[in-house]
């Protein structure tokens, strides 16, 4: 018989008591999930006490379980992007099944292995050699590139339903009445959660009004992001990521301008410009629009990447965003309800 709605949150809810459990005594976890995500100790306390989703409502959870149906077994295979997206996904996966197996990251294990061994739920197994191909019914939720998931779908039995989160960026929209420097700060919290690599991360930021306004929001989150390094100091980007930054400084030193801070950089484009998509670890391309309905065209181009939209004013940023988008102010882009997937999309 299918568990009741009421059952399914029980049983998410021991797993979010495992996660608390693991947020009080990381001492001895974090240097793990330091060595294996590279980022910085003060990066690693942030995400843990300020952005791992331990305190739901019912609401929350009853949300979460209509976003789940039933499945004889669940296989979920996780990414390294961002380490406490683990308890998320095993949660909707625990929502869904009695018979959970996970596969974690082979870069970024740590905070995965943590979590299921806390949480002793025997519905629940860690198997870090799972191949795709073993499973014979059910579902996978498999987490990552757009080219993994698809990867995945590939290898999957026909009867396997292979449900796919793949990548994705946030925007920010600063409406033409808005504190420049209040938002900037606020910005500059969104952006350095997770050295910007999760899918609700900004990267690119619509300011309504002209190049003159742009410029100043662009500086004043320069100097919030300065703040920022010393207070919780970026990761060491892979060798990949460092070049990606150095082409994206170089293209709009030529191109436009660029801010270039300590362990950050920040375009300013020119108007009218399409949109350059920056890459992570602490980018943000900033754009002058003279209208919502602008930078919605502007963005038109970068539409299906887009995951999460913040402003200061949300209501009219339902406007720029897409249907599948979260919503949120600035400053809390990087802490959505546990009510469902992050990404929204139907994939």
């Amino acid at each position: 018989m299918p568990r009741s709605t009421a059952a399914r949150i029980e049983d998410v809810r021991r797993l979010l008591d495992a996660a608390r459990k693991l947020v009080d005594e990381r001492a001895a976890l974090v240097p793990a999930i330091v060595e294996s995500t590279g980022l910085s100790r003060q990066g690693v306390e942030l995400a843990l006490t300020k952005h791992l989703e331990v305190d739901a409502t019912d609401e929350d959870l009853e949300r979460l379980v209509a976003w789940t149906v039933n499945a004889e077994t669940v296989a979920v295979i996780l990414s390294a992007n961002v380490f406490v997206g683990a308890l998320r996904a095993i949660a909707l996966a625990r929502a869904a099944s009695e018979d959970v197996v996970v596969r974690p990251s082979r870069r970024d294990p740590a905070f995965t292995r943590a979590l299921v061994e806390a949480a002793k739920d025997p519905a629940l197994r860690l198997d870090e050699d799972f191949e795709v191909a073993t499973c014979e019914s059910g579902e996978i939720h498999v987490y990552g590139r757009d080219e993994t998931i698809a990867e995945v779908r590939a290898k999957a039995a026909p009867n396997v339903r292979v449900r796919g989160h793949g990548s994705g960026m946030g925007v920010a929209w600063l409406s033409g009445t808005a504190d420049v420097e209040k938002n900037a700060a606020a910005l500059a919290d969104d952006v350095v959660v997770f050295d910007q690599r999760g899918c609700l991360s900004p990267r690119i930021a619509l300011v309504e009004g002209d190049a003159q306004r742009a410029e100043a929001f662009a500086e004043a989150l320069h100097s919030a992001l300065e703040r920022a390094e010393t207070v919780v100091p970026r990761g060491l980007p892979p060798a990949e990521e460092r070049a990606a930054g150095g082409r994206y400084v170089a293209t709009m030193t030529y191109a436009a301008k660029v801010l270039v801070g300590g362990k950050h950089a920040i375009g300013i484009a020119p108007p009218g410009a399409q949109l350059v998509l920056p890459p992570p670890y602490r980018h943000v391309h900033v754009a002058a629009c003279g209208s919502i309905e602008e930078a919605k065209t502007v963005l038109a181009p970068l539409e299906k990447g887009v995951v999460a939209v913040g402003s200061d004013d949300v209501r009219a940023a339902e406007k720029l965003a897409p249907a599948w988008a979260r919503l949120s102010l600035l400053g809390s882009m990087q802490r959505p309800p546990l009510d469902g997937p992050v990404d929204r999309r139907t994939t």
